[in-house]
């Protein structure tokens, strides 16, 4: 029991040694902790992500707030002397304050959490895991029509909150609004082929259009605004140097954007070929049988 005492004594004498123990157990908890929640999993969940972030960021709040206390006489009488350089001090630490800020205006908006779909300035991503200075965003090729991870992260100050605009795409995860044009050079009637092209879009989207419907409402009925519904739509325009541009939109699974494209995208085609190329590859066959033999 003595021994104890002088321990603890010792400790509260020299403070800074305290200090490093307190990091370095707190430390090694935070890691413990999190090797549990992550387990033998080769790829995290939505879930264990939150844990992980939640588990990081009580754990650095922890630590602050017993060094806090720790050093509170010290820290008193510091603070009385700050007086003189305090403009200097909050010039210098500006953009720390600011991603604080930053950090607090996320919390209180909800503008997004753990797992959604963000978009921040040119920066599309998953969140992966936010904290008091920064939010960290798994990329995706949204810019190309694309809807898979690029494997890059991205790391965004929090400050960014306050000049950029946050646009949360969780919606996105699960069903988008897929659109996608094809341009024509010919000057051709296209118009015969809109009621087959839907027909063939439909056939496509049987199997699932029905979730797709429900999930459209549920998400009307969240946003409170009229979505276009998930009926494919397909409309023609002409460029200003007038080629014909045949645009589709439909509302499908995420994963299954860029397969449904470029089937359509072949249908289209193929149908094209057909009706306005004399050179199609069906004519194609009946071309060499008349070439001449040598």
């Amino acid at each position: 029991m003595e021994k104890t005492e002088l321990v603890v004594t010792y400790l509260l004498t020299h403070k800074l040694l305290l200090s490093a123990c307190i990091v370095v157990v707190a430390v090694l908890i935070r890691r413990v902790a999190i090797a549990r929640i992550r387990g033998e999993a080769s790829f995290l969940s939505e879930e264990q992500r939150k844990w992980i972030s939640r588990t990081k960021n009580g754990a650095f709040t922890l630590i602050m707030l017993i060094l806090f206390l720790l050093w509170e006489s010290e820290i008193s009488k510091f603070a009385l002397s700050l007086t003189a350089i305090a403009v200097a001090l909050v010039v210098a630490s500006k953009e720390i304050i600011l991603c604080m800020t930053g950090s607090l205006q996320r919390a209180s908006s909800r503008s997004f959490r753990i797992g959604d779909w963000i978009e921040v300035g040119p920066v599309y991503g998953e969140v992966i895991e936010h904290n008091l200075m920064a939010t960290v965003v798994q990329e995706i090729a949204l810019q190309q029509g694309q809807y898979h991870y690029t494997g890059k992260t991205t790391t965004l100050p929090n400050s960014m909150f306050f000049t950029v605009a946050v646009k949360n795409l969780n919606f996105m995860k699960r069903y988008v609004y897929h659109g996608f044009t094809v341009t024509v050079k010919e000057t051709v009637n296209l118009y015969p082929m809109v009621p087959v092209m839907l027909a063939k879009i439909n056939l496509h989207i049987a199997d699932f259009i029905d979730v797709a419907q429900r999930y459209n409402h549920m998400i009307e009925r969240h946003a409170g605004v009229d979505l276009p519904g998930a009926d494919p739509h397909l409309y023609i325009t002409t460029t200003p140097t007038g080629e014909q541009q045949v645009h589709f939109k439909l509302f499908c699974p995420t994963v299954l954007a860029a397969e449904l494209e470029a089937k359509i995208r072949e249908d289209f085609m193929t149908l094209y070929c057909d009706q306005y190329l004399p050179g199609s590859p069906k004519s194609l066959p009946e071309a060499e049988e008349e070439l001449p033999v040598i």
